[in-house]
This record gives C-alpha cells, structure tokens and sequence, in this order.
C-alpha cells in the first residue's frame, strides 16, 4: 500500500510517493499547469505510479498541497460573494481596525474588502455580548435579501451578525433561510467559519471562506473525478494551514483553513528532520519558483499561530493586508523565487521580485516565450545549474536565452558584463531573503546564530548556505529530496482539526466544573472530525490552549494547558501557567486578576510513517560521485573557476565534499561556497558546516 502527497507551487507540481509500511520512496516534478492545476496533478499522479511501476488501485490515500485560495484571494478570482450583515454595520468592512500600518505616511492603502458595498445587506436582528437577543431577527428581512442577492447575480453570502460567536442561533436561522430561499448560493457563517470576537477580524475571515468556497469546492471535485476515472480508490486529503490534514468534506467546508497548505507541510518536514538529527531549533527555508517561506521551529515543534495576513499591499508591513484568524503555522513569505524577474527600476536599481515569470512563460531559458530575465537564468549563467540536467535532463534549458535577458534587460542599463549582472541578481535574492527571515526572527526572540537552517524546495539549495552566512547561521541541512520536500511534509502530515471560541469571563467567576464542560464540549467537536474520517478515539491527541490576560488588558498570550485526561485538575493552576507563559513574554509578572478570553482545542491523529533516507545503495566517497567540473561563478575572485560537481545519488555516508562545489540532483543543486564543508549522514542528508 502506497501514500502520494502532491503540492502545487507557482512554477512546479510536486509529488512523492512512501509506502506504508516506510520502506519505499520516489519524487516526481512538473511544470504547473496555471489554467487548470488540477491537470498537472492528474498527469503528474499517473506519470509517478507508472515510473514507480505500481498500481494506482495500491494507493491508499493522496494528501495535496496547494496555494489555489492564497492566489485567489490575492488575484481576487473568487465568487461574487454578498454579506448579510446586522443593521448598522454594514460599513465595518471599510472602517476595519481604524489602525494606520505607517504613521507618516499620507498616501498608505489597504487591500479592498472581498465584498463590496453594494453586495452588503442589512438586516434587523441583535445579540448582547453576553448571548442574550435584544432584537429577534428579522427574517422577512432575510427572505428580502435572498431575492435580492439573486438578482445581483450573488454566488456565495458570508453571514456576519454582532456577537455571533456568543449565540450563534440567529445566524444558523438566517442560513437555513438563505438556502431554502436561493439553494444554488452557498453560505458561511461567522458563528461557523470563526466563533471569536473582534467583528472585523472575524468577518474578514468569514467573506474569505465564502469568496473561495465555489471556486475551492468545483476544484476538488475536479480532482475527486479524475482521479476515480483514472482508478484511485482510496481517500483525498487536503493540507491545512495549521499543519494538519483536512477531509475533502473540511476542506470544503471551511476552504480558508487552506490558505497556507502547502508551505506549511514544508515547516512540518523541517521539524521532523530537526527531531530526527536533535537539532531542536531550526529555520526552514523554502524557495521554489514564485516564492520563498522561512518558518521557526523551536524546541523540535513548528511554531504556531492563530492570526495571519494575507494580499498585503506592502510586503513587509503588518497590518497592510486582510486580517485572517485561523491556525497556520508562523511564517514569512516573500516573493523570491527562481521565476522571480529582475529589472532596474525608476532610481535605477537592480530590483528581483516579487514579480515573477510562473510556469507560463517561465524564465527566458525554459524556451516558452519568456523573454524577461528571471533568477533561474541567472543561476545558469553563474554555471550552477547545468542546461543539460535541469529535473534530471528531463527538460533542457537555453544558456543563450538567458544570457540575451540579462544582458539587455540588466546588464546594458547598469552597464554591467553579463556575468557580474547575473551575480548581482543571485545575491540580491539572497540579501532580501536573509533581511525578511532576519526581522522575522527578531520580532520573535529567535536566535539563529544558535540554530541550523533546513534548506530544500528546488532553489533553496542553490541559495542556502549564501543566506545562512548572511544570518550567520552555522550549519545547514540538505534533505533527500530537497526539491519536493513539501510534498514529502504531507505524507508526515497527520489528520487534525482545532476549534477557538470566544468566551470572554474572569476565572473567579467559574469553577472547575464549569472549566471543565467547556473544554469538553469543544473536544467533542474537534475530535468529531477525526472520528468521522475513521480515526479510532484511542488514537485521537487532544492539546488544550486558552487565550488569557490579565483584567482590563487589550491583548492576549497563549497558555497552554498540560497534556491530561482531568482538565478540572489544571483548574487550580490557571494563575501559576498564565503567570508562567506572561514572565517568558515580558520578564516579568503582575498581581492582577486574569481572564479568559479564548478557549482553543486541537484534535491530532496518528503521525503517519515515511521512508528515511534514500531507497537503493550509493558507490562510495566524494571521488566515487564526481562527475567531473563546471566553469561555474566565484563571487571570492569575482570570475569564472572550475567547480567540481558530484553526483549526489553516488554520495554514501560518511563521505565529505570540500567547497567550491556542485551536488547535483533532479530536483535542485546544493552550491557548495568556498570556506564550507559537507559531510553524508547515515540517512543520506547532505550537513554543510559554514566557516566563521
């Protein structure tokens, strides 16, 4: 029996296969398919079962990544979506959090409401803050705006009532009109999507949902029909932001819980490897085509969150772009990839990304049309990648093409030689990388001249041991299958699902009791899902999280609760936690009394197994690999030298290459720079020590 996880980036489609069992594994990778990405993960699906000559019958279950809602929302190709929203709070949407993300600047703006205006209807109905209905709804009001919606062709209605999180009945009575009145739109609610408070937060969060849900749910069937038709049996499961997987059922449901998929399955891999070698304290590094994401993973688990942002006007700046609430795993991401096009701007100044070339036309070297310079070209002009072993010689690359880009888009304007140009593109990517990784950090507490970098996607290894001595990050690790690591995170990607709920209250005034019945009720759900999907509830991990603070604060921290089957018992040690996890934030602690204002459960199955290492037995030493040399860039003498390049597939253990070097794989090249040493651990990781 065989496991497949897919993810779709800007440029390419990933795949890796693992049998059950652990003891098997094989990669695959192609071009994108942007019109329609469901065709390259049905190709792509077919291509790897025949080159790994099994049946598609043997697959049990297909687990895939993919940014289609992030590009959605950030291209704004979703459903007309309508909101049904509390009389007089139609314009919140506009107002939203009445905080400016640049004090001084007079001409800043925000990303647009995914619902405009016109598509906001009010209607009569009000609830407390406590749960209690001052006004019942109004529901020939909702009967109205059903009508309404239809005639303004509507495709999806985001549901947002006041204090819909406290008593979410009146918004479930106005869906359950909506659908009887006009069953061809689909609804989400804001009780459903997320039950916080803070109105703008959470109704951001629910238009998204339903912006996307159409568009999400045609895909998947999409994907669910072709690949009955092609013979697969077995169970599709759709990554989610948080680091677990979804049912298609989930997915569907609550498609923002998708927005970061496929970048977070990279993280979790990150940490995996990082347990397995003890190298607790990590940043994972992924770089392919479009993009390039950097997340924290410290004390061997991935750091988490339950805020992100996503179509930021300005890349770096926070509160620049559409507020979300869900649980996604903490990173950066920046548009740095190896489709990223270099051009000189109005100052006249070399500038790379975050635009880039995708898949269609791709970079000028791929033979598709691009004519604009990207990173890949100038990867192959530096001579780190060789144009006859581009995805193992599966596709070749155009050098020449490459070279007339760069040297009439950058070099003539900068009246720079060709070469120099390219470096100054490869180095440029490196510097924009290593300063958003390096805020990142230190906006967290995060030391990385303490940690290692796990590097892979298919440019990360090109890039890596350049932006780690940048950061000053001494070691970095090179998994197998580097270039499709993320597809290889799904396949270790359990089944989860977690449930926030706002139920703002001073711990004097519950009880064990009534901590107790909340926190159950709440495991009920999230674990629901799991059990639905098959999972045993003796396999089902339940991890507890309150939202606290102490009283008349505006914000809160995160407590975790200790892993026990009597949550009453941690009643009594509430103010010792919260204390505890206020001293590590602040250094210090307050005598005031707290609050809760967040309950959080999160439900995990089983960790599924995934072969280690590489299957089949490499030659030997670093002179048993080499494949011979390369005029390849070296920025120490600023010109051209022969690199030996090795074959990374005749690497045993043990062996160890000196840089200036080139490993080669069909997925990616680990540059290896002058000063820096690789040694081939027993699982055939590739461990590159950085001199001082």
């Amino acid at each position: 029996m065989y496991r497949i996880g897919v993810d779709i980036g800007g440029t390419f489609t990933d795949f890796a296969l693992s049998s059950a069992s652990g003891g098997r594994m094989a990669i695959h990778k192609r071009l994108t398919t942007p019109h329609d990405p469901s065709e390259a993960v049905l190709a792509g699906v077919a291509a790897l079962v025949a080159e790994s000559r099994i049946e598609i019958g043997s697959v049990t279950d297909i687990v895939h990544g993919t940014t289609l809602v992030t590009n959605a929302v950030i291209e704004r190709r979703g459903a007309v979506t309508g909101m049904l929203v509390t009389a007089g709070f139609g314009d919140i949407m506009d107002m939203g959090p009445e905080r400016r993300y640049d004090l001084f600047d007079l001409r800043i703006k925000y990303p647009p409401p995914l619902v405009p205006r016109r598509l906001r209807i009010e209607v009569d109905e009000r609830v407390r803050y406590d749960g209690s209905i001052e006004q019942p709804l109004d529901e020939a009001g909702v009967i109205a705006a059903a009508k309404k919606f239809r005639e303004l062709g509507v495709e999806a209605v985001a549901i947002c009532f006041l204090h819909a999180y406290a008593n979410p009945a009146p918004e479930e009575r106005a869906a359950e009109i909506l659908r009887e009145a006009a069953p061809e739109i689909t609804v989400s609610t804001s009780a459903d999507v997320f039950p916080n408070m803070r109105e703008f937060e959470r109704w951001t969060t629910t238009t998204l949902n339903a912006f996307t849900q159409p568009m999400f749910d045609r895909y998947v069937k999409r994907l669910e029909d072709g690949l009955a038709g092609a013979g697969f049996g077995g169970r599709l499961y759709i990554m989610g932001s948080s680091g677990g997987t979804l049912t298609t059922d989930a997915a569907r449901r609550y498609p923002v819980r998708a927005l970061e998929s496929g970048p977070a399955a990279g993280a979790l891999m990150s940490a995996h490897h990082g347990r397995a070698l003890k190298l607790p304290n990590l940043l994972s590094f992924d770089m392919g085509g479009t993009t390039a994401k950097g997340a924290l993973v410290r004390g061997g688990q991935a750091i988490k969150k339950y805020a992100m942002e996503v179509a930021r006007v300005h890349e770096f700046r926070q509160g620049s772009g559409l507020p979300i609430r869900i649980p996604v795993i903490d990173m950066i991401e920046i548009g740095a990839g190896g489709g990223s096009i270099a051009e000189v701007d109005e100052r006249g100044l070399l500038r790379v990304g975050p635009r880039s070339a995708g898949a269609m036309p791709g970079p000028a070297c791929y033979g598709r049309g691009g004519t604009r310079p990207t990173l890949t070209d100038a990867n192959l002009v530096l001579g780190y990648l060789d144009a006859d072993f581009f995805l193992g010689g599966k596709m070749k690359l155009d050098k020449a093409a490459s070279e007339k880009a760069i040297a009439e888009n950058v070099g003539r304007p900068l009246k720079l030689e060709t070469l120099r140009a390219a470096w100054g593109i490869h180095d440029i990517i490196c510097e924009d990388v290593a300063r958003a990784f390096r805020i990142h950090a230190t906006e967290r507490g995060f030391d990385y001249r303490n940690s290692s970098m796990v590097a892979f996607g298919g440019s990360g290894p090109l890039h890596a041991l350049s932006v780690a001595r940048k950061l000053k990050i001494p070691r970095v690790v090179l998994p197998v299958g580097a270039g499709v690591m993320s597809a290889l995170g799904l396949l270790v990607s359990p089944l989860a699902f977690e449930v926030a709920r706002s139920r703002r209250i001073h711990v004097a005034d519950i009880d064990a009791k009534d901590f107790a019945t909340t926190f159950a009720a709440l495991e009920n759900e999230a674990a629901g899902y799991l059990k639905r999907a098959g999972v045993a509830e003796a396999d089902i991990k339940i991890v507890c999280h309150l939202d606290m603070r102490y009283q008349g604060q505006g914000h809160e921290i995160e407590v975790t609760l200790p892993s026990t089957n009597d949550v009453a018992g941690v009643f009594a040690d509430l103010g010792e936690l919260y204390g505890r996890a206020y001293e590590k934030a602040y250094g210090l602690r307050l005598d005031e009394p707290t609050e809760i204002v967040n309950w959080k459960v999160e439900a995990v199955g089983p960790t599924p197994s995934i072969a280690e290492g590489r299957s089949g037995t490499a030659a030997g030493g670093a002179d048993r690999a080499l494949k011979g040399t390369r005029q390849a860039y070296d920025p120490v003498h600023g010109g051209l030298s022969a690199w030996p390049v090795y074959d990374r597939y005749a690497l045993a253990p043990g062996a160890v290459v000196q840089g200036p070097a080139l490993i080669e794989e069909h997925e990616s090249t680990c540059v290896i720079g002058a000063g820096s040493s690789v040694t081939v651990d027993a699982h055939f990781n590739l461990i590159a020590e950085l001199s001082a």
